[in-house]
């Protein structure tokens, strides 16, 4: 009975043994899992004209940062510059250079890169070249029909962007006719529906973002200068403005958050933005 024992004993610490060695196996191996970053959601809400660009920096950062998401509503500068001290959103995006009442909510500031605004027509338009002035004069309704600044007679169908854009506040502001749009503007939110306008009506003047310009509308020179990225950076093409991204002064950011803007101002983030826009760096 004794050799049982001591034989049942044995045994019992060989088992013992055993899972203790699959248990340490198993930590071992959650502690590995535990070294992995969690999944963290970035929220960004603000300019459409901002959002393209974020969309292709997001898609390079996800190679170096995979476990990180982001969450875009892109609904107008506006609305990027009140989410960011209400926070609803870690990020806001603005098109345009803020008020100091604006910037007096609590709110910091990131440049990531310069925009040129781009006048479009439709590709159909015989008209290439307006002045600063005349394109004041259209949008506050000294002018009225293609005619008077050269181009196919036909009543000018003006075009602009919602209250609150970013974009409408940065062109009014530059070509200097803020509270003044005439009467009867077609207002659409987005750039995408001020392209879609464009395209489809022949006597029609806009404004987008130059990074946004493609085959579908035609961009008109300023001053006799082309609407290229070119000449944003020399600073002969004048209607330019700021892209910004905003954080909440004082507020503590997630780790996460702060690594991709630091990461936006290295040399692979601006490396995106020169492909359509003008570098900080």
């Amino acid at each position: 009975m004794k050799k049982l024992s001591i034989l049942f004993l044995m045994m019992a610490a060989a088992l013992v043994s055993v899972f203790a060695g699959g248990s340490g196996e198993q930590g071992g191996s959650g502690a590995a899992q535990s070294s992995t970053p969690a999944p963290y959601t970035v929220t960004v809400a603000g300019s459409t004209s901002v959002s393209p660009l974020m969309e292709m920096l997001i898609a390079e950062y996800a190679k170096v940062r995979g476990n990180v998401k982001f969450n875009i509503s892109a609904t107008g500068s506006g609305d990027g510059i009140k989410a960011v001290p209400a926070e609803t959103a870690e990020i806001g995006m603005s098109s345009r250079e803020l008020s100091p009442a604006e910037i007096g909510t609590g709110i910091d500031e990131h440049l990531i890169a310069i925009d040129g605004i781009a006048v479009i027509v439709n590709t159909g338009n015989p008209a290439s070249n307006l002045s600063i002035e005349q394109i004041r004069n259209i949008y506050t309704g000294a002018i009225t029909d293609w005619s008077q600044v050269g181009g196919k007679a036909g009543k000018i169908a003006v075009v602009a962007r919602e209250p609150g854009s970013g974009t409408r506040g940065a062109f009014e502001e530059i070509v200097k006719f803020q509270d003044k749009l005439v009467k009867g503007a077609i207002e659409f939110d987005g750039t995408g529906a001020v392209k879609a306008e464009i395209s489809r009506n022949a006597d029609a003047i806009g404004y987008i973002s130059l990074g946004s310009v493609d085959n579908s509308v035609k961009p008109l020179s300023v001053d006799g200068v082309a609407a290229t990225t070119a000449n944003v950076v020399n600073k002969s093409y004048k209607i330019a403005r700021p892209f910004l991204l905003l954080t909440k002064k004082g507020r503590s950011l997630n780790g996460e958050t702060m690594a991709f803007l630091d990461w936006i101002l290295t040399d692979g983030g601006q490396a995106i933005v020169k492909k359509s826009w003008i570098s900080v760096k």
